[in-house]
């Protein structure tokens, strides 16, 4: 998500510097960005010249220390609150004090992760969609303390991306997720009970409801423990059954079988296709 994120930005003619827990990722990021940069190019998306620029804008800030003129810091660590209240301590002390703070999470209330920070009033939720370059919206979400004019600078900056903005509330998983990630679980709970296999699942709602791609495969793009993560937001902060996370996925993210990030998710990809591992 980070560096989908870095590419829209530094194509929208902003500069940009990413952190991460080491050079390496920021090396792996930086290729993957240029890789499909070129495939915009090779698309007629975008010219040479565009490609050329924006990478030119793209950096390696070394220690948060590096933040300390940039107007708007986006995170976009994994979905795990704790992890992201530590990253926000840390780098607010560096932050200029009109800098905005926004989250990419995807499910975590933007009110209590804008507490663990210096400026609540200056906190937003900036919900990408993955793949970044390719999804054209972005859910706004602002939490208790969020000001106006917090507000309408990050609405302003990603009308600048060519997104679609859509404003929520700030309730567990928001919209989008709201409404996905039950209907993903509940295509495990299919699976778990024996209605239907993985292919057959997926067949039917991508042939049978439309859908780009089905439900478990869509599973193993978005991580099934970010899947997970998401699930017990809307479990626990809802406290309603209905969002109980199937045993199944439960027992893939325990065994490491996180989908397409590791070569294993309800599909396996350690081959030239992928075949369902049920």
């Amino acid at each position: 998500m980070g560096s989908g994120i870095a590419h829209v930005v530094a194509l929208g003619g902003y500069d940009v510097a990413i952190n991460d827990v080491a050079k390496e990722r920021f090396d792996t990021a930086l290729a993957a960005i240029t890789k499909n940069m070129s495939r915009q190019v090779s698309s007629g998306k975008i010219s040479e010249e565009d490609r050329d620029k924006a990478l030119s804008r793209i950096s390696f800030a070394e220690t948060f220390q590096d933040f300390s003129d940039v107007d708007l810091v986006v995170e976009a660590a994994t979905e795990d609150e704790t992890v992201k209240r530590k990253i926000f301590v840390a780098v607010c002390p560096f932050l200029k004090p009109d800098a905005v703070l926004a989250t990419n999470t995807s499910s975590i209330s933007i009110t209590r992760l804008a507490a663990t920070t210096d400026r609540p009033e200056r906190f937003i939720g900036m919900h990408f969609m993955n793949p970044v370059p390719v999804m054209e919206l972005v859910e706004m979400i602002r939490g208790i303390a969020t000001d106006d004019v917090t507000f309408t600078r990050a609405k302003d900056f990603v009308d600048t991306l060519d997104k679609t903005i859509a404003v929520s509330e700030d309730f567990p998983a928001f919209m989008v997720n709201r409404i996905l990630l039950p209907m993903i679980n509940e295509a495990v709970y299919t699976l778990y009970e024996g209605v239907g296999s993985v292919d057959a699942i997926d067949t039917a709602m991508r042939l049978g409801a439309h859908h780009p791609m089905g439900p478990l495969q869509l599973a193993d793009f978005i991580g099934l423990d970010t899947c997970l993560s998401i699930m017990q937001v809307l479990y626990e902060g809802l406290a309603d059954s209905k969002y109980r996370p199937c045993p199944l996925l439960v027992k893939y993210v325990e065994a490491g079988w996180l989908g397409r990030k590791t070569k294993r998710g309800f599909y396996d990809y350690r081959g030239e296709t992928p075949m369902p591992t049920r």
